[in-house]
């Protein structure tokens, strides 16, 4: 079991998509993602496998929630350094987001 200082840890954050492009190099159908994190973290990337339930320009401007604190995950030539949060469903992966429009790197917790 987890304990409540392991999810301590973590440094979730809300961000907002700022750019997205293909990503044909991915093993798996995936978009690369641009990720302003407010002033504090800036825009970081992601690699995301959410092709199936969002198209390109639907993501821009949406606010996400993602883990900021995990180390850099090396994808083909894309340098993942965020782990942008979703749901596994039957039609694929449903991203988190805040209800309501918040501040840019406001954190989770």
């Amino acid at each position: 079991m987890a304990t409540f200082d392991d999810f301590m840890k973590l440094d979730i954050r809300v961000g907002e998509v700022v750019d997205v492009k293909d990503f044909p190099e991915a093993r798996k159908p995936a978009y690369q993602l641009w990720v302003d994190l407010g002033d504090e973290l800036g825009i970081k990337k992601s690699s995301a496998q959410i092709t199936d339930l969002y198209d390109k320009s639907s993501l821009m401007g949406k606010q996400v929630i993602a883990v900021v604190n995990f180390p850099p995950m090396q994808i083909a030539s894309f340098k993942s350094e965020i782990l942008v949060m979703g749901i596994y469903s039957d039609e694929g992966v449903v991203l988190l987001q805040p209800d309501q429009n918040v501040k840019k790197g406001a954190k989770i917790g």
